[in-house]
């Protein structure tokens, strides 16, 4: 029976787990077609599972020590690619096809598929420090809270342009790399996501109240990110005190 030496296994041990963040374009090849149909529930479904897919490949990969025993693939390159197509590319294609902008603002999704572009490629993409610099192109979730919300589309292109522009203002945005956070940002996750599987889990009887809750946390996720970088500029926020 043939048996594999520590190296082979640690290897491949290490190539499964950018084969799990790869799941992430097979995932977003069902959501694209999700979207062409017209079905906006099964898009923020296989979304939710991109998502998730993606707060965990980053464990695994450091935890199997990805950058060692599969150093041929470039792993952040990949992930960018896999988190540039859904948290990007497939909101904005999903508020192209429904509607959620009009005349001129069509051309501002053209503008945050650009404005995106350069928020995944820019070298200060993340710090040393394991922070995202400028918005971190959550249009999945932008998106998501606009179509719920059925936001005017005037009102939508306005929202979607200061973000494409909130991508270029240097605040730093809390990650899962942000070491001294990272526990309570993966808890914090963990019941978001509660949320919004029971928004997704009652899609068609949904009480609005619910969603209005779940902003709870990204306002929350706001507020800490700010709070934070301006305590480090030596300044700070009404709100949270020095």
């Amino acid at each position: 029976m043939l048996k594999l030496s520590q190296h082979h296994f640690y290897t491949l041990r290490a190539w499964a787990v950018h084969l799990y963040t790869s799941l992430g374009l097979v995932v977003a090849l069902f959501a694209v077609a999700a979207v062409a149909r017209g079905d906006a529930l099964h898009t923020f479904l296989l979304l939710g599972v991109a998502m998730f897919i993606d707060a965990t490949d980053g464990v695994f990969a450091r935890r199997w020590s990805v950058t060692t025993w599969a150093a041929g693939l470039d792993g952040r390159k990949l992930d960018d690619i896999t988190d540039y197509i859904t948290y990007a590319f497939i909101p904005v294609f999903f508020a192209y096809q429904f509607r959620m902008v009009e005349d001129l603002g069509v051309a501002v999704l053209g503008l945050v598929l650009i404005c995106a572009a350069y928020g995944f490629t820019q070298k200060v993409a993340k710090t040393t420090d394991g922070f995202f610099t400028g918005f971190p192109n959550f249009w999945n979730l932008l998106v998501f809270y606009l179509f719920l919300f059925r936001v005017p589309p005037t009102l939508t292109a306005v929202i979607m342009l200061f973000f494409a522009l909130m991508i270029f203002v240097p605040i730093k945005y809390v990650s899962y790399s942000t070491k001294s956070l990272r526990a309570a940002a993966y808890l914090i996750s963990l019941v978001y996501g509660l949320f919004l599987a029971a928004i997704l889990a009652t899609w068609n009887n949904l009480d609005i109240r619910l969603v209005w809750a779940s902003l709870a946390f990204p306002l929350l996720y706001a507020i800490v990110s700010l709070h934070l970088y301006l305590k480090q500029e030596g300044r700070s926020i009404f709100l949270l005190g020095k």
